[in-house]
C-alpha cells in the first residue's frame, strides 16, 4: 500500500482560486534590503507581500523552491500552504531566509482572501477590538533603510545620521529636548531610542566604559527633565551586549523608568535573558529577533520577558503573528508590532493589532513614512494624536506601486505556470 502524504492534497471545490504568477522585485537602487512580492490569480486579483534583509536570498527561495507549491494551486488555502512550506523548510532549518519567504507569501495570500471577501483582514480574523492603534516613533533618520546609493548596511550598525527635519537619531544626541517636545506636540506618547550602538561598535560586546554610559544616558535624562513622564521611552540595544555590560546599562537607565529594554542582549540564549530580567528588575521586551513560535513559547515559559515584540514579515506572516499574539495572551503578556523596515510590514501589524485584544503598541518610523513610503504604496499612513487608524480597505488595505514591478528592473523576477 502507498503511504498517505503528511499533508493531504488541497481539495479543489467551487471556491478554488488558481495562482497564475508570482512576481518579486528587489529595489536595489533606493531600498537594497527590501523585497516586494505580488501573487497573481486567475481572476485578476493580486496579493501584495514583502520582507526585509537578505532580499536576493529570499527572492531565490520564493522562485526556485517555494513557488512550486504556490503556482497553479489554490490561493485561498492559506493554512495548508503555510504548514506545508514551514514543515518542509523546518527539515533543513526554517529560521531566516525560509521564514522570510513564507512571511511575504502569507501576507500576499491573506491580501487575496480579503479582496475576495471585500473585507479588511482583521474582519476575517474575528473582527476589530479597536478602531485605532497607539504608535510610538522610532528615532531613525531618512536613510535608515533607504539608500539611494544602493549600499546595503549591516543590521544594528546604523549611524547617527545628519541634522534635518526628520533626523531624529541625530536630534537625540544633539537636540534631545527639541525632539521630545516636538513629538509630544504631535501627540506621540512614546519614542524608541538606541543610544548605545556607537559605544558597542567602538568597544565591543563585553565592556561599556562609564564615561560612554553617562554620555549615552544624558539625552534621556534631558528628555525626562523637559517632558516628565509624558513620553514612554523604549530603549533598544540592537543585541550588541553580553550580560555584564547589559546589567550596567540597566542600572544606568533606572532613573529614566523606560517602558522596556529591548534586545540589550542577543536572543540566542533565553536562560540568560531570563537571568537578565531577574537581575536587572527592569521590564524586558523580546523580540522580533526570536522569529519562531517555539522561540516565543520558550521565552514566555521561562518568564524572560514582560512584552512580546513581533515582526509580521520575519516571523511567518499574518498567520503566525496572530498565533504568537494569542500565545502571549495566555501568559497575560502584551504584544507590540515591529516595523523599522517597510510599509507592508506596518499594514500587516495594524491588521493583526486591530483584531488582537492584547495588542499594545505599533512601532512606526516617521523618517520613513514621511520621506519614501509614498514611492512604495498607494495609501498614506496618517498618524494623528499618537494613533493610526485601522486600515479599512479590503485585504491589507494597501497596494504596492505597480511601476516598481518593471520587467527591465535588474531586481525583477517572475514565475508563471
Amino acid at each position: 500500500m502507498g503511504m498517505k502524504p503528511y499533508l493531504p492534497a488541497i481539495p479543489l471545490d467551487d471556491d478554488y482560486l488558481k495562482v497564475t504568477a508570482i512576481e518579486t522585485v528587489h529595489p536595489k537602487a533606493f531600498f537594497p534590503g527590501l523585497l516586494l512580492l505580488r501573487i497573481h490569480t486567475e481572476d485578476g486579483i493580486i496579493g501584495h507581500g514583502e520582507t526585509y534583509y537578505c532580499a536576493e536570498a529570499v527572492q531565490s527561495m520564493i522562485h526556485d523552491w517555494m513557488g512550486r507549491r504556490i503556482l497553479g494551486n489554490d490561493a485561498l488555502a492559506i493554512e495548508a500552504h503555510w504548514r506545508f512550506l514551514y514543515e518542509r523548510a523546518a527539515n533543513i532549518g526554517v529560521r531566516g531566509t525560509e521564514l522570510r519567504a513564507i512571511s511575504a507569501i502569507d501576507l500576499a495570500l491573506w491580501d487575496i482572501l480579503g479582496q475576495v471577501c471585500n473585507k479588511p483582514i482583521h474582519r476575517l480574523m474575528g473582527g476589530p477590538v479597536r478602531d485605532r492603534i497607539l504608535v510610538y516613533n522610532s528615532c531613525g533618520n531618512p536613510k535608515y533603510g533607504p539608500n539611494y546609493e544602493g549600499k546595503l548596511g549591516w543590521p544594528g550598525m546604523g549611524t547617527v545620521g545628519d541634522p534635518g527635519p526628520l533626523g531624529d537619531s541625530w536630534k537625540l544626541f544633539n537636540e534631545p529636548v527639541t525632539l521630545a517636545q516636538e513629538l509630544v506636540d504631535l501627540g506621540y506618547s512614546g519614542l524608541k531610542v538606541w543610544p548605545f550602538d556607537n559605544t558597542a561598535i567602538q568597544y565591543g560586546p563585553s565592556r561599556i566604559p562609564h564615561s560612554e554610559l553617562e554620555k549615552a544616558v544624558q539625552p534621556l535624562l534631558d528628555i525626562r527633565d523637559k517632558v516628565g513622564m509624558d513620553l514612554d521611552i523604549f530603549v533598544d540595544g540592537h543585541a550588541h551586549f553580553q550580560l555584564p555590560p547589559a546589567l550596567r546599562i540597566a542600572e544606568a537607565l533606572r532613573e529614566i523608568q523606560p517602558m522596556w529594554l529591548e534586545d540589550i542582549l542577543k536572543m540566542d540564549n533565553i536562560d540568560t535573558l531570563a537571568d537578565f530580567r531577574r537581575q536587572s528588575q527592569m521590564p524586558i521586551s523580546a523580540s522580533e529577533m526570536l522569529l519562531t513560535r517555539p522561540d516565543y513559547n520558550d521565552a514566555l515559559s521561562k518568564q524572560a520577558m514582560d512584552y512580546v515584540m513581533i515582526d509580521p514579515t520575519w516571523v511567518g506572516g499574518i498567520s503566525e503573528t496572530a498565533r504568537i499574539a494569542h500565545l502571549a495572551q495566555t501568559y497575560n503578556i502584551p504584544v507590540s508590532m515591529h516595523d523599522c523596515t517597510g510599509p507592508l510590514t506596518l499594514f500587516a501589524g495594524l491588521q493583526v493589532g486591530a483584531a488582537i485584544p492584547n495588542c499594545f503598541y505599533q512601532e512606526t518610523v516617521r523618517a520613513q513614512i514621511e520621506t519614501f513610503y509614498h514611492e512604495l504604496i498607494d495609501t498614506p499612513v496618517l498618524i494623528k494624536n499618537g494613533y493610526v487608524e485601522v486600515p479599512r480597505g479590503p485585504g491589507l488595505g494597501v497596494k504596492v506601486n505597480p511601476d516598481l514591478f518593471d520587467t527591465k528592473n535588474p531586481g525583477y523576477r517572475i514565475s508563471i505556470i
